[in-house]
């Protein structure tokens, strides 16, 4: 029995033990462990120690009830009895400032914040969960917070994704004390507890369990998740804050696969297929043919089978016609243009001082608008119309927002690979540190900085400085220059850098656990290293490590192989003399950098006006390789218009000076079409100045060989004086002159109806020189031509004309050239074998051009526009190569939303209320799937941040009762009162007057310690406000693109820019734009595919109609000519493709100067065909050919082909690529599809010859000695 009794004894005992401990647990959980404040923190000056209490709450005095009911309302029931006073309440508030201002758009976030802090402070049950583990005489030194995880979890969880909008990123970025993405609930609270973050006055050491430990009961309050409201009717957070409130995460739609027919492209395939087919059909109807022409022989013409006379038509009357209609028309109009042009001619050489002074009079006339002219440097001006979206928006912006900064950029690597590991003294990884990141590095480059700060430029008598010009936003209040620098970090300063904390035997802190605060929040003004320096720039704003630091992967930035500084300078829109000063100091940069050696340090750089520089510099560099292009040119145009008899003869046969006049009469042309437009205010570009000459010269030396050579192989008629033998000549070659120079400048002049500027302007100067210049060759050069003729024949001397040499008789010969083309050249191409081989190999490399139009590449490589030896071709590399943030893209809202409303608020905002298709919230979620919409981060809202600024909670929006001027938060001034009442409609957003009351001091607030809402520096541009302050206009919304470095991505920026803004605009129902700094430069090749198949096509339809009716209305004609220019045209796309060749505004001018020159190629030869009277369509394309062939050849091929040559050795990659490749390829292309392609084309499909013409060519000729010469 004793046994028995005495386990009872035992267990009672231990249950009386088990029961006085609860008992006691529970009387200790109605004690406090602190009350007030008491001594000054040995730790952390200018904070207070709680002082130690253990005895019950005690009831909080009556000026501590609003106050409480602010922070904590779950303690206001009963008589608030608290184990806080009324002075640690307010220690509260002021140490909860920050969180409040970034984490309150989140309620249910900043709800479960402050029941961690409230419950920390004032809980009347902290000896709970709350032990003081140190105790210095009256005040607690050290705590141990026992925190539920569960607790910690959720309000880790309702948290994480609250924005912080001014800044681009995460509010834990900047409450954490380190990248949210590396921030967790226990490291968060573990640093809001931690003295090193200079608002708690000692150390507070979290312990986080969901059991009882060690006696003590953790802390698991009640919280909210993100997506719940709270019990005082706050709303649950926005998407932007709650990714748990946004739904499915937005899914990119897929890239649609290319285009293929079993694993092959599909062009490729189609077109391969085709021409299969068409070689099969081709060569099958040429056997048929063939085989019946064999069993078979029969002239062309059915009418005239009897008639071995090709002139005659087999009528009985031989003063009649069997003509059709058309034919007759055809006929009589060309009478009429060679009738008139004999007069003409005839005149022109009869009355040469008339004519040629009068043509010089209205050279100088028209040439006299030169000093008017105007030449456009300005790329906006060059690449975009003022009427295009991208320029009216741009100008919107610049009216209302100012234009976008100037930027002066330094890319900077070392040659040194070395890097460092850094040991962290508390604890962590180790983390490396490239080269670029060594402290000598950083000392180097913080030299470099300053010495670039210190720049002096001389303009006019001033001198200009850095602070003249830059952007400085907090300015008059703070002057510091923004500099986009990892220095900033330091403040700029070596003594900063050098900057650390240690004993004699460690390092706690130096500027390596400062820099890597630092990139995880920028913003913040005092790190949480012993050090506790700022982070903050000198100018007042944070410096984004995205936008300092190139070269690193992920947001590793320890890793960046490249320092990245960027000084933003002031733009001026209409301030020539404050513009001028940024540009000389931009110079004066440009020099200092040319300048600047240092072996550790490799720098590449740009400013803002290094581009326009440099493409100056390029033109002015390349002005030799055209002069000595056009001279080559010139000088065989003077050699090669003479046709030599024999040794003796050099000087007299030869045709220098018509040479030369033939030139000045070109280059006449040229400068009066820039006259003429120079008059009419229009503005040269320099692609005008480079390409027009060019053009004018291949058209009008063409032109020049036809009528010099046809004289040259004429002969005078008896009884005919020269006037007469010229007069006839100039209206058998004038009418095709007339016909080629006039479809040139039609097709030029509709070529002006397009937006681009740059096409636009060519095309006009163009076309009118086109004209001018043929104006000119039908009157002025036949002059000229008259007097050579004179000369000749008196054998006097070329250019020495006052020499005369003896008579003597020379036999007249044909040329090499012609006799090549007639004997040899034109039997072989239009051989019976030879034509099949030639079409099918001229239809492959159509059908092989097809197949890769649509893979021609559109855009500009920047890299192209500059010379070989540019610095800047340095900085585009390495902006590509470490770079990892794009441009800032401003959604700029259009003035007429009413902001004071709710519906207004809502459709912007992305806070609580907000809708889910607001502005911000459509921007926020692009950025969710960046690599898809190109925009890389969530937007800054100034509205948001104002809404957090003007809660009554904060201590930033304050004004003097007395006056109501604004009171800043660093203010100490007990007149301040808070802008809006702590009551239930004061913690509502302002709207109506009150919204616009408090809107002006939001914009003029600089963020400081106490408030870091401030939205001077950020938002001090951002909204435009009426005058006199009595409302918004237009605001913008900024976020940045992702990096983009190629035109294709620069383009699909735009494009992805702008369709979201148009569905922003339709879900908002106001007018919403995107703007960039590049947009208005790559606009154009939004539509550039349209634009160029519009150019072309309108220019084939003018020379279709043109050459119809000059032709004499032979539509088939017409339709043979077209076809061949778009053959050379479809072909130069696939040169465009095989030698990298993008599609621009540069290669379209040269694609519509294609289409001009083409017809050079092409209508002679069709028109010598057309008037031909051979027997049938071969003999007729070989006559054509002979004839005029030699004279294409002679003329603008060879010449061309001289002048492109030298073209090869410009400097200018543009030259290179856009000129001589280009042009290289129009004139191979051009000569072998004229002098190869076309006679053979005529010779299968030629159109049948003009009876009335032959009619009327018999009828004139009869009975002269020009009949004999035909028949022969």
């Amino acid at each position: 029995m004793w046994l028995p009794h005495s386990r009872r004894t035992l267990c009672l005992l231990a249950f009386t033990v088990l029961l006085s401990q609860e008992c006691l647990r529970w009387v200790e959980a109605q004690h406090c462990v602190w009350y007030g404040e008491c001594g000054e923190s040995e730790q952390v000056p200018g904070k207070k120690y709680n002082c130690n209490y253990t005895g019950p709450p005690i009831p909080l005095k009556s000026e501590g009830f609003e106050l409480l009911t602010e922070l904590c309302p779950g303690y206001d029931y009963d008589n608030r009895s608290l184990c806080c006073d009324v002075e640690q309440l307010q220690t509260l508030k002021r140490s909860l400032q920050l969180p409040l201002q970034f984490l309150s758009r989140c309620p249910a976030c900043f709800f479960n914040l402050m029941n961690l802090f409230c419950e920390l402070t004032c809980s009347p049950h902290q000896s709970q969960f709350m032990d003081a583990s140190k105790i210095n005489n009256t005040s607690v030194i050290e705590v141990q917070y026992y925190v539920g995880k569960r607790f910690a979890s959720a309000m880790y969880n309702a948290c994480k994704d609250v924005q912080a909008p001014s800044s681009n990123v995460k509010a834990l970025s900047l409450l954490c004390g380190k990248d949210a993405k590396d921030c967790n609930a226990t490291n968060w609270i573990q640093y809001m507890f931690d003295i090193n973050n200079g608002q708690s006055p000692f150390p507070i050491i979290p312990i986080f369990s969901d059991v009882p430990v060690s006696g003590y009961t953790p802390m698991n309050n009640k919280t909210f998740t993100c997506t719940e409201g709270l019990e005082d009717g706050s709303g649950p957070c926005s998407c932007q804050d709650c990714t748990n409130a946004c739904g499915p995460t937005p899914v990119p739609p897929p890239i649609p696969p290319p285009w293929t027919i079993l694993g092959i492209d599909a062009m490729t395939v189609i077109m391969w297929i085709s021409y299969m087919a068409f070689l099969l059909i081709f060569f099958g109807a040429v056997l048929i043919a063939w085989c019946y022409r064999r069993r078979r022989i029969m002239s062309e013409y059915g009418p005239i089978l009897d008639s071995n006379n090709p002139l005659s038509l087999n009528s009985d009357n031989p003063d009649q016609v069997n003509a059709s209609c058309c034919e007759s028309l055809g006929e009589r109009f060309e009478n009429a243009l060679r009738i008139f042009f004999c007069s003409w001619g005839s005149f022109c050489v009869r009355h040469p001082s008339v004519v040629i002074l009068g043509s010089l009079v209205l050279v100088v006339a028209s040439s006299g608008g030169l000093v008017y002219m105007r030449i456009t440097t300005d790329p906006v001006d060059l690449w975009s119309a003022p009427t295009s979206q991208a320029r009216q928006e741009k100008d919107y912006f610049d009216k209302h927002f100012g234009p976008f900064f100037r930027t002066v950029q330094l890319i900077i690597t070392t040659p040194l690979n070395d890097t460092t590991i850094y040991s962290p003294y508390f604890g962590g990884s180790d983390v490396p540190f490239k080269a670029i990141l060594a402290k000598d590095i950083l000392h180097q480059v913080l030299d470099l900085q300053l010495d670039i700060e210190a720049i002096v430029a001389p303009y006019k008598d001033e001198t200009v400085t850095l602070k003249d010009i830059c952007l400085a936003p907090l300015d008059p209040y703070n002057d510091n220059c923004t500099i986009l620098s990892v220095l900033n970090f330091f403040q700029n300063s070596h003594a900063q850098l050098d900057h650390w904390k240690g004993d004699d035997f460690f390092v706690w802190a130096d500027y390596h656990s400062h820099f890597l605060y630092c990139v995880s929040a920028p913003a913040s003004l005092n790190d949480t290293t012993p050090l506790h320096d700022p982070c903050m720039g000198t100018f007042g704003g944070p410096v984004f490590p995205w936008l300092a630091l190139g070269g690193y992967d992920e947001t590793n930035y320890n890793n960046a192989t490249a320092l990245v500084i960027t000084f933003p300078l002031n733009n001026y829109l209409n301030d020539s003399v404050r513009l001028d000063k940024a540009l000389a100091w931009e110079k004066e940069f440009i020099k200092f950098m040319k300048n600047f050696s240092s072996p550790n340090l490799t720098i590449a750089f740009t400013a803002e006006r290094s581009i326009e520089d440099e493409i100056n510099r390029e033109s002015n560099s390349d002005i030799s390789t055209i002069v000595i292009s056009y001279a080559i040119m010139f000088i065989y145009i003077s050699l090669a218009l003479g046709h030599i008899h024999s040794f003796r003869r050099v000087m007299v046969d030869s045709k220098i000076s018509l040479g030369i006049a033939g030139i000045l009469i070109v280059l006449s042309s040229v400068s009066s079409s820039l006259g003429i437009f120079s008059y009419a205010g229009i503005p040269l570009t320099l692609i005008v100045i480079e390409v027009i000459p060019f053009l004018v010269l291949a058209v009008g030396v063409d032109n020049i060989f036809i009528i010099v050579q046809t004289y040259q192989r004429d002969e005078r008629m008896p009884h005919e004086e020269l006037h007469q033998q010229i007069g006839r000549i100039l209206g058998d070659v004038a009418p095709s002159m007339l016909l080629s120079s006039f479809s040139e400048t039609v097709a030029f002049s509709l070529g002006a109806l397009t937006n681009m500027p740059a096409v636009r302007t060519f095309s006009l100067f163009a076309g009118l020189a086109v004209f001018i210049d043929f104006l000119l060759q039908i009157s002025c050069f036949v002059s000229f031509l008259g007097l050579d003729a004179e000369r000749q024949e008196g054998n006097r001397l070329d250019i020495i004309c006052c020499v005369k040499l003896p008579e003597s008789q020379e036999a007249k010969t044909e040329g090499f050239l012609f006799r090549f083309f007639k004997k040899v050249y034109a039997p072989f191409i239009l051989k019976e074998w030879v034509r099949p081989v030639i079409v099918a190999v001229f239809v492959g490399i159509l059908s092989f051009s097809i197949a890769v139009m649509n893979k021609v590449e559109i855009g500009l490589d920047q890299k192209l526009s500059m010379p070989d030896d540019s610095y800047v071709l340095d900085y585009f590399k390495n902006m590509g190569e470490y770079l990892h943030t794009g441009a800032p893209v401003y959604f700029v809202v259009e003035d007429g939303l009413d902001y004071s409303t709710l519906e207004g608020q809502n459709a912007v905002c992305g806070g609580v209320g907000c809708n889910n298709n607001s502005l911000v919230q459509q921007v926020y979620a692009a950025s969710l799937i960046s690599n898809y919409t190109t925009i890389a981060l969530t937007p800054s809202s100034w509205l948001d941040d104002y809404f957090d600024w003007v809660k009554p909670q904060s201590t930033c929006c304050r004004y003097i009762n007395a006056t109501g001027a604004f009171c800043n938060a660093s203010v100490v001034n007990s007149s301040c009162v808070h802008c809006r009442p702590m009551t239930p409609s004061g913690k509502q957003r302002p709207e109506g007057d009150d919204f616009m009351r408090f809107l002006p001091m939001f914009l003029s607030d600089n963020p400081n310690v106490k408030c870091g809402k401030g939205g001077h520096a950020a938002y001090g541009t951002a909204v435009d406000l009426y005058p006199n302050d009595v409302g918004v206009g237009a605001t913008y919304f900024m976020t940045y693109h992702t990096i983009l470095k190629e035109s294709p991505d620069f383009i699909n920026g735009l494009k992805m820019a702008r369709n979201l803004a148009h569905n922003i605009s339709q879900s908002m129902n106001h007018k919403v734009f995107a703007y960039s700094i590049f947009y208005v430069f790559y606009e154009q090749y939004l539509t550039i595919a349209y634009d160029t198949a519009l150019n072309l096509s309108v220019s084939l339809a003018a020379i279709f109609v043109v050459t119809t009716v000059l032709l004499g209305f032979e539509l088939w004609s017409a339709v043979v000519v077209c076809l061949t220019i778009a053959m050379i045209l479809v072909n130069m796309f696939g040169v465009m493709w095989l030698w990298g060749i993008s599609l621009n505004a540069v290669s379209l001018v040269n694609l519509v100067m294609t289409c001009g020159i083409s017809v050079e190629f092409c209508s002679h030869i069709v028109r010598a065909f057309s008037i031909s009277v051979k027997k049938n369509r071969v003999e007729r394309a070989e006559e054509a050919l002979a004839h005029m062939g030699s004279s294409v050849f002679s003329g603008i091929t060879l010449t061309k082909f001289g002048g492109i040559i030298i073209l090869a050795l410009s400097k200018s990659q543009i030259f290179q690529v856009f000129y001589f490749r280009m042009y290289l390829a129009l004139v191979l292309l051009g000569a072998t599809h004229g002098l190869i392609f076309l006679p053979v084309l005529l010779s299968y499909i030629g159109p049948s010859v003009n009876k009335a013409k032959v009619f009327a060519a018999n009828k004139r000729n009869a009975g002269t000695e020009r009949e004999r010469l035909l028949n022969y």
